[in-house]
C-alpha cells in the first residue's frame, strides 16, 4: 500500500470508529465485538454509534472513496457534494481524499439543515405522510459541531463549503456549478427528489450519483423513480450494500 492508501484507510477507520470499537461497549465480549464489527461494516448500527462521525459504515464509505478516486483519475470535472451530512463523516472523507491526491481546485460541499430533518409536507409529498424522522434529536447535528469535526482531521479550509437550511430552500440557489460526485442522504421523499431536481443537471457527464437510503426506505426509492420518470430515463443501478446504490451519468 502507498502512503496515500494508508492515509485514506486510516481516515475511514477513524471516521467509522473502527479503531476504538471496543470502547463503545464496556467489558465487550468477543461475540459482542464481532456483532458490532459487522454492524459497523454494513452501516446498520442500532442505536446509532456514539463516537463514529458517520452512519453509513465501512462498505458505503469505501464506495465514496472508490468513486471520488475514479473521477479524479479519469478527470471528470466538478466538485464533491453531499446532501445530508449528519456529523460530517462522508464529506470529511471526500475532503481527505482530495488532500491525499493533492487536488487543490475542487471543493467539497456539505448541505444540511444542521437542525434535523424537516416535518413532512404530505400535501406536497404524500409519500412522506407519517414520517417521523424530524422527531429524532440524534439526527440534528449543528453546523459548528460539523465544522469542529472537519477541523479535528485538519480538513476545515477554503475547499469546504457549507450549505445550511432545508433543501427546497437552499439547493436551487446553491452556487455549485459542476459536480463530479453527488451523494444524497436525506432519508425522505421530499429531501431526495428536491436534491435531484436542484442538482442533477449540474452533475458532469461521467459523474456519479449515490443514493444512501434506496434499499431501506420505500419513499426514497419512489423519489428516485419519480425523478427518472420526470426526466425520461432509467438508470442502471449498482448496488453497494443492503441500502446504498449509485449510477453513473451518461457521457
Amino acid at each position: 500500500m502507498t502512503a496515500t492508501d494508508l492515509y485514506i484507510d486510516l481516515l475511514k477507520r477513524s471516521l467509522t470508529n473502527m479503531i476504538y470499537l471496543d470502547a463503545e461497549i464496556p467489558n465487550i465480549t468477543d461475540e459482542e465485538y464481532a456483532a458490532l464489527l459487522d454492524r459497523r461494516t454494513t452501516g446498520s448500527d442500532t442505536p446509532r454509534p456514539p463516537f463514529a462521525l458517520t452512519l453509513i459504515g465501512w462498505k458505503r464509505m469505501t464506495n465514496v472513496q472508490e468513486l471520488v478516486e475514479r473521477v479524479l483519475k479519469e478527470g471528470v470535472p466538478g466538485d464533491m457534494f453531499e446532501a445530508g451530512v449528519w456529523r460530517g463523516g462522508a464529506a470529511i472523507l471526500m475532503r481527505g481524499i482530495l488532500a491525499a491526491y493533492g487536488d487543490t481546485q475542487r471543493h467539497v460541499w456539505a448541505a444540511d439543515s444542521f437542525a434535523g430533518l424537516p416535518p413532512p409536507r404530505p400535501d406536497l409529498y404524500p409519500a412522506d405522510a407519517g414520517d417521523e424522522f424530524y422527531k429524532e434529536e440524534a439526527l440534528a447535528v449543528s453546523l459548528p459541531q460539523v465544522k469542529r469535526n472537519f477541523a479535528r482531521f485538519g480538513l476545515l479550509d477554503d475547499q469546504v463549503r457549507f450549505v445550511e437550511g432545508y433543501f427546497h430552500e437552499t439547493l436551487p440557489k446553491c452556487e455549485v456549478e459542476r459536480i463530479a460526485v453527488l451523494r444524497l442522504d436525506g432519508d425522505m421523499y421530499e429531501s431526495t427528489i428536491e436534491a435531484l431536481r436542484a442538482l442533477y443537471d449540474r452533475v458532469s457527464p461521467g459523474g456519479f450519483i449515490i443514493i444512501d437510503d434506496y434499499g431501506c426506505l420505500a419513499s426514497c426509492r419512489q423519489a428516485v423513480a419519480d425523478f427518472q420518470a420526470e426526466r425520461g430515463f432509467t438508470a442502471e443501478m449498482t448496488v453497494v450494500d443492503w441500502t446504498g446504490v449509485y449510477w453513473r451519468k451518461p457521457f
